[in-house]
């Protein structure tokens, strides 16, 4: 068991980083730009958090639980149990076809037993965010939070339910319509409003209905990447594009304007590709930025 890595307090808001998997690799089918040679180069901050030595990636695939004016919050699922995924493009890199992990069990030692949660939030419909939305119960995919809602963009939905190719159709039905089929699903606004200290901001170019959450309270405040920065050297590199952007060139430019709008004012940034702490604060640093990590509390 992995279990809670990290946790913060944001005003009052309650913020904890639970893991389903975390691994290193290369990176190049990720971002064209990830090659070793470049990962190398910048491992003077990257490395040993963030990279390795020979040029390797962190990458992790992660929730954020949020306690907030009475309701636990699951920020996107991660990858799930039992989820068929041959392709090479993610089980050879990842290892996610048909992977077992603990993910329910340490949900529930962090006090987020999965009958509790009031809400998942959804960044967007990548079968990496989705994929605990649901659990094999006699050989059907049944909601793994039954008393919750499930927060998903409107857009996201639109278009995703659409979709023909498997990668992408797969995960949404085993892991998105058994929700929408159960009447759990609340269909958002990007600009969605949650509740006095959590809302959406939309952050398209990823997928179309692409969102952050923003957490604010007390005057301090944190926001989530989603997929808009898969790893800090992108702070470094905000025009290095993933390979899935749907619109790399609108992506581009939402990375710009996201790392412009909270470099330099305390915000901490979650990012939810991130490896542990997969917290910190941006600075500026030459033309473009650096993440600097935030370990939370001690």
């Amino acid at each position: 068991m992995i279990g809670i890595s990290h946790r913060w307090e944001i005003g009052e808001l309650k913020v904890a980083r639970l893991p389903d998997n975390e691994i290193t690799l290369f990176g190049g089918f990720l971002v064209e730009e990830f090659t070793p040679e470049n990962i190398a180069i910048e491992t003077d901050w990257l490395a040993p958090l963030f990279a390795t030595a020979d040029g390797r990636v962190g990458v992790s695939f992660h929730s954020l639980l949020v306690e907030s004016q009475g309701l636990k919050i699951v920020i996107d699922t991660c990858m799930g149990n039992d989820k068929p995924r041959p392709s090479p493009l993610w089980d050879a890199q990842l290892g996610w076809h048909l992977r077992r992990g603990s993910f329910l069990e340490e949900l529930r030692a962090a006090g987020f037993d999965r009958n509790a949660v009031d809400l998942v939030v959804l960044t967007h419909l990548h079968g990496d965010h989705v994929g605990w939305n649901t659990m094999l119960d006699g050989g059907r995919w049944v909601p793994s939070f039954p008393n919750a809602r499930y927060l998903i963009v409107r857009e996201e939905w639109e278009y995703w339910s659409q979709a023909s190719d498997p990668h992408f159709r797969i995960p949404l039905e085993d892991s998105v319509r058994p929700v929408v089929d159960a009447g759990l699903v609340d269909f958002v606004e990007t600009n969605h409003r949650i509740n006095g200290q959590l809302r959406l901001e939309p952050t398209p170019g990823h997928t179309h209905g692409h969102v952050s959450v923003v957490l604010e309270s007390r005057g301090e405040r944190a926001v989530t990447t989603g997929d808009l920065i898969h790893h800090p050297i992108q702070c470094g590199h905000p025009d290095w594009n993933c390979r899935f952007d749907l619109d790399p060139a609108l992506a581009r430019a939402t990375r710009w304007d996201f790392l412009r709008r909270y470099c330099d004012d305390h915000t901490i940034v979650f990012g939810t590709h991130f490896s542990a702490p997969s917290a910190g604060r941006l600075t500026r640093h030459g033309n473009a930025f650096r993440y600097l990590p935030d370990f939370g509390l001690r």
